[in-house]
C-alpha cells in the first residue's frame, strides 16, 4: 500500500534531537525533511486513510478527528520544545518527499519571512470567564466592569508581548461537565506572541490580573507554537490534498 506524507510543521534546521520515542499520527514516528535552508517534519500516512475521498469522511468521525489531533499536537509539541516552528493545519497531505519539496521551494521566501517572525518565540492564550456573584449589581454594571477588566488585562500584557490577536471568543467544549468554579460565559480570548525568555514574566502578568476581579476567572494555556501568528500569512493549512483544523478547535 502506497503511502502519502503527512506534513506537521516547517522549521529552520535545528541541531537539537527530537525523542526517540516520539510517534505522530498513525504512530509513526516523524522524520526531518531538508530542503536548502528548510525542514519539513513528515510521517508517513497510509493511501487508504489519508487520500482526498476518504480523508473527507474520516475528518467526519469525531474519534478519529480526536486521536489524529492528539497525534498531530504531540508533534508539534515537541517541535516547540527545541525550536520555534511554523504549524501546519492538522491533515496537510502531499503526495510523495517530492511533493513537499516543491512546495517548500514554491513558499521558500515566505516561509523564512515567517520563521525569522516567530524565531524564539512562542505563543500563549488568555481566556476570560464571566460567572455569577454575590453582587453583580445590575447586568449593565456587571458588563461595564468585566469590559473594563479585560482591557486593563490585555493592555498589561501587551506590553511585555511583540503581538496579540484577540479572538471570537468560543463555548468552552469539554468532555465533561465544568465545575461551579469552571462554569461561566467565555467574554474575552487573545493570544500573545512572547519572546520565549520573557514568558516567566507573562505567566506572573496574567497571575497578577487572577482573582483581581470578582466573578471573573482567567484562564491561561501555553506555551505553543504560534498557530494565531501565522494564519494571516495564508501559511498554516498549506495543502496539497485536504486539510483539517488546528488545536485551537
Amino acid at each position: 500500500m502506497s503511502a502519502l506524507r503527512y506534513v506537521y510543521a516547517i522549521c529552520r534546521p535545528f541541531s537539537a534531537a527530537l525523542s526517540a520515542e516520539l510517534t505522530g499520527v498513525g504512530g509513526v514516528p516523524p522524520k526531518l525533511l531538508r530542503h536548502g535552508d528548510l525542514i519539513a517534519v513528515v510521517g508517513a500516512v497510509p493511501e487508504r486513510e489519508f487520500a482526498a475521498e476518504p480523508l473527507r469522511r474520516r475528518l467526519e468521525d469525531a474519534f478519529w478527528l480526536e486521536a489524529t489531533a492528539r497525534a498531530h499536537q504531540g508533534v508539534i509539541d515537541a517541535l516547540t520544545a527545541v525550536t520555534s516552528p511554523l504549524p501546519l493545519r492538522l491533515a496537510t497531505v502531499l503526495r510523495d518527499d517530492s511533493g513537499v519539496r516543491v512546495m517548500m521551494e514554491e513558499r521558500r521566501e515566505d516561509f523564512l519571512r515567517t520563521l525569522d517572525r516567530l524565531d524564539g518565540r512562542v505563543e500563549w492564550d488568555v481566556s476570560v470567564y464571566a460567572g455569577a456573584t454575590e453582587d453583580t449589581g445590575t447586568s449593565e454594571t456587571s458588563g461595564n466592569l468585566a469590559e473594563e477588566f479585560t482591557r486593563r488585562l490585555h493592555d498589561t500584557l501587551s506590553e511585555c508581548a511583540e503581538e496579540n490577536r484577540l479572538l471570537a471568543p468560543r463555548r468552552q467544549e469539554t468532555v465533561r461537565e465544568p465545575s461551579l468554579e469552571e462554569a461561566g460565559e467565555k467574554i474575552f480570548d487573545a493570544a500573545y506572541l512572547v519572546p520565549r525568555a520573557e514568558s516567566g514574566e507573562f505567566v506572573e502578568r496574567v497571575n497578577g490580573k487572577a482573582g483581581e476581579e470578582p466573578g471573573m476567572r482567567v484562564e491561561l494555556t501555553g506555551p505553543w507554537a504560534a498557530y494565531s501568528f501565522t494564519r494571516s500569512t495564508g501559511l498554516t493549512g498549506f495543502t496539497g490534498v485536504t486539510s483539517g483544523t488546528d488545536r485551537r478547535h
